[in-house]
């Protein structure tokens, strides 16, 4: 059994909504939470859950009455902590950060909420970090129409937003998806981040979502791994997450395990983006534990240590998998890999 206590090995909330409520009803929290809780390996066990604050799972309300029942369910209830957060930065509650003044305004507001709503956690004693998740809330197509304004003015929404944040002492994290204009690819993701020009603004690496930068999708210009690469050439793979956690690894500040199979996949209302497939899916493309190491160490094979938690991300997996407890204790023996090849002991 491994020595390891760090990372800290949390589940994500958010795949219980995100690309359900069309042809599949939406996952409770009380599931996932039980699930998350139960799950156990060789008598290790999740540490915490990370927070999608989107309903009908959790109200954006940070009334400390509200916070209280958040923390006596997760905290009391379940026996989890609570480390990222997910601010509902898109319509019709948030907007396009590169939209109107008023979409805009939304969107700063969305992420002073959820970061009065992480302070509180953190006044709690349950929240074992200060970071909020964010994206543009805008789509490429719309993005690239004017490229060199829309990142601008995606810029001026975040640092916006950071300042928000930072008088309640939140940092944000801007995740690389490909669905997401100003952020679609490593480079586009590089220039976002830099024009905000904050302290408290960082870089959400998911090991599916970015794994797609290498590729390409939505920005061919910006492909790193050869035009005639074939999967089977994993000298050729690991060139090109060499590169890509190079550019972006400084900057990370939240990251996600993951498997990806090379394909791009959307349901619901999420817009195509990484297909996340189970640890064991024979079609997935990712040593997982050896290559979150690109991420979690630097160059030099050192371990950076740049978060205390990591977070399992299975967004769009059908409910009739997600209903297994199974699914989250194989899951759970992923994340422990993980530590394992990556981790420390504190």
């Amino acid at each position: 059994m491994s020595k390891n206590n760090f990372p800290k090995l949390h589940n994500a909330t958010w795949p219980g909504i995100v690309g359900k409520g069309d042809h599949e009803p939406i996952i409770s929290l009380d599931e996932l939470l039980e699930k998350t809780a139960n799950a156990e390996v060789n008598g290790v066990k999740f540490d915490g859950v990370d927070l999608g604050l989107f309903d009908p799972h959790v109200k954006l309300d940070p009334s400390d009455d509200y916070i209280k029942s958040v923390v006596d369910k997760i905290g009391g209830q379940y026996g989890l902590s609570i480390g990222t957060l997910v601010a509902p930065i898109w319509p019709p509650d948030g907007g396009s950060a590169m939209g109107s003044q008023e979409d805009r305004d939304r969107f700063v507001e969305v992420v002073r909420k959820a970061s009065e709503f992480g302070y509180k956690l953190r006044k709690e004693g349950i929240r074992t970090n200060n970071v909020i998740r964010i994206d543009s809330a805008t789509s490429v197509e719309e993005w690239a129409k004017n490229p060199t304004e829309g990142t601008k003015l995606i810029a001026d929404t975040f640092r916006r937003a950071c300042d928000a944040a930072a008088e309640y002492g939140e940092r944000l994290a801007a995740e690389g998806e490909i669905c997401w204009g100003g952020m679609q690819s490593w480079k586009s993701m590089l220039d976002t981040l830099e024009m905000v020009d904050r302290d408290n603004i960082g870089f959400q690496a998911d090991m599916s979502h970015t794994f797609l930068y290498l590729l390409g999708y939505n920005a061919p210009e910006d492909r790193i791994l050869k035009e005639d690469f074939q999967w089977e050439d994993r000298e050729e793979l690991e060139r090109g997450l060499k590169f890509l956690t190079s550019k972006l690894r400084p900057w990370t500040i939240d990251f996600h395990v993951a498997q990806n199979d090379g394909t791009v996949f959307g349901s619901g209302s999420h817009d195509k983006t990484g297909r996340h497939c189970l640890p064991t899916d024979p079609n997935g493309r990712l040593d997982i534990a050896k290559d979150a190491g690109y991420w979690l160490r630097d160059e030099n094979g050192n371990l950076t240590k740049a978060f205390n938690h990591i977070c399992w991300d299975g967004c769009m997996f059908p409910n009739e998998v997600m209903h297994k407890q199974e699914t989250w204790n194989s899951i759970l023996k992923t994340m422990i890999d993980v530590r394992d090849l990556n981790g420390w002991s504190e």
